[in-house]
């Protein structure tokens, strides 16, 4: 088989890149650039808790070490605190998951430098694709820099960004709306008095703090600021936003502190969707797919979530080959994952910035507008949540022994500490991402078994007999506990985390059907030989 090409190596690219590996598939990674970014420490981003999980399982350790988890979150209108909210652990509470916030640069860096360590992924620069074909066996493209050169794979992923070559090498559209929203923003060092914590004012009462400016913490005491413009013709030039900085500052600390500017820029939002992000063996993710971002919603949030849910459904195409539904599946559960987040940002724009339409069903309450916006910059509610697939074509059909938990089908499971084959102990997340299904016993007590000998214990060896008659590949994991669930209770989970069915007891037959179509019903076609060990040796290259 061929690699998988992957074109385009921000952090998309590079996620998806490292995800397949970690599955076995090797990759070629196109990257238009140099290979590396500059650093602008004004352009940054913020992880929530699953995104931020798929980074650190990929290798990428910059989050831990450039990266600053929010300690707290804090809304203010005018002079008046409306809500303060704790992020993370306090007192043993988790009360919200907390962000973590980052350079942009920092996490690219990072994920490259997981990419070089990383034998199954080969990364080119200098690569900007002109041309694309596809056969019923594979994808070609040919890039013109810096020699003319063919390169052959299996399946092509186009995580080039907004103008994305792939998109119009293909033909899709990408309709939506330009400037929904326009930042101006700052990154400096300084003293602000509530170190560690996000602000979101509103209606700040001095003249130059417009409606809306946002403060979040970066490690080393810098901080991104960011104040929300008119949409149309007001003109940032150096001077004015030097005395926005001033002011806002002065405002906060009651005098302006001592400060060191590092950074500054202006950037327009806009929110756009591709029509369709499968095109045969060709697929889009990330900016190439999709564009969002007003009230604090995170594109590459959705960009991670796409590399995590195609990477298993192409690797098991790569290695077992899969249905044309297992394929379609991509488009039809992120599509109308970000379609959902597009059209809740789209209601509660003129409600928040003081429209008329969808304001009325909204009272004028700060609260239930700080609601809003919360959602979108902390990772809740329809503008912020981890997407749930409860209507995906790989749902299985329902059946009896089905019953309920705490986790509704199709949505991320709960991250319960789960015993391994090994006896070990470790997150379930760990366990995610490996190309496999998960299959979780639910049993009370298991603290106190011998672990070498746990597989034969009560209910486990017929669950070990079901979970081997499985069609695709799965690991057996054993927890104490899941909410909402009772004892015996056997979860499925898919690669990407999502739950796939939860059953009453050990029902090998009703496991089975499940898993069967979770992983798209069966394979179209079965690949010959093995796979091959590095994306070089399947690639083909014709220098003119």
């Amino acid at each position: 088989m061929d690699p998988v090409i992957v074109v385009g190596a921000g952090p998309v690219g590079l996620a998806l890149s490292l995800a397949l590996a970690a599955q076995g598939v090797p990759t070629v990674l196109l990257d238009e650039g140099p290979g590396e970014e500059d650093p602008r420490p004004a352009r940054t981003v913020v992880l929530r808790e699953d995104t931020a999980d798929l980074v650190e399982r990929l290798g990428c350790s910059t989050l831990r070490d450039e990266g600053l988890r929010w300690a707290g979150w804090r809304s203010v209108r005018r002079k008046q605190l409306v809500r303060a909210v704790p992020l993370g652990e306090e007192d043993g509470i988790v009360p919200l998951p907390s962000p973590v916030h980052l350079p942009q640069h920092a996490l690219t860096g990072g994920l490259r430098a997981a990419v070089v360590a990383q034998d199954l992924v080969t990364m080119v620069p200098f690569s900007r694709i002109d041309a694309l074909e596809q056969d019923p066996h594979g994808v070609t493209v040919h890039t013109r820099e810096p020699g003319s050169t063919w390169w052959r794979g299996s399946y092509l992923v186009g995580c080039d960004g907004a103008r994305s070559t792939v998109r119009k090498l293909l033909d899709i559209r990408f309709p939506g709306r330009t400037a929904v929203e326009r930042h101006a923003v700052a990154a400096l060092r300084a003293q602000l008095p509530w170190p560690g914590e996000a602000l979101l004012h509103r209606a700040p009462p001095w003249r130059t703090g417009g409606a809306e400016v946002t403060a979040r913490p970066l490690p080393d005491g810098v901080w991104r600021l960011d104040w929300l413009l008119p949409p149309r013709g007001e003109l940032v030039t150096p001077d004015a936003l030097i005395t926005r900085i001033r002011d806002t500052l002065e405002g906060w600390c009651g005098e302006t502190p001592a400060y060191e500017l590092l950074d500054t820029g202006v950037y327009t939002l806009h929110h756009r969707l591709a029509r369709r992000w499968r095109s045969e063996r060709a697929f889009l993710a990330g900016d190439a797919a999709h564009l969002l971002g007003a009230l604090g919603t995170q594109g590459l949030d959705e960009g991670m979530r796409d590399a995590e849910n195609l990477a298993w459904k192409l690797a098991q195409a790569w290695h077992q080959g899969a249905s044309d539904l297992l394929l379609d599946s991509y488009q039809a559960e992120r599509r109308a994952a970000v379609a959902a987040r597009l059209r809740a940002a789209d209601q509660s724009l003129p409600i928040l910035r003081g429209g008329a339409g969808l304001r009325t069903l909204v009272p004028g309450a700060a609260r239930g507008h700080d609601t809003l916006l919360a959602d979108g910059h902390l990772g809740c509610g329809p503008l912020g949540a981890p997407p749930s697939y409860a209507h995906s074509p790989l749902s299985p059909p329902h059946a009896e022994a089905h019953t309920a938990v705490g986790t509704a089908p199709g949505a991320p499971v709960v991250d319960v500490r789960v015993t391994a084959p090994d006896g070990g102990t470790v997150r379930l997340r760990e366990r995610l991402g490996l190309g496999h299904l998960l299959v979780i016993l639910v049993a009370p007590g298991t603290g106190v078994w011998d672990r070498r000998h746990w597989l034969t214990a009560g209910v486990m060896p017929r669950l070990v007999d079901a979970v081997d008659a499985l069609p695709v590949k799965a690991e057996l994991l054993v927890t104490e506990s899941y909410p909402g669930a009772t004892a015996h209770t056997v979860l499925l989970v898919r690669p990407d985390g999502h739950l796939v069915a939860a059953f009453s007891g050990v029902r090998p037959a009703e496991l089975l059907a499940a898993a069967d179509a979770a992983c798209g019903g069966g394979s179209d076609t079965a690949h010959d030989g093995q796979p091959r060990a590095t994306a070089s040796s399947d690639r083909t290259a014709d220098v003119n």
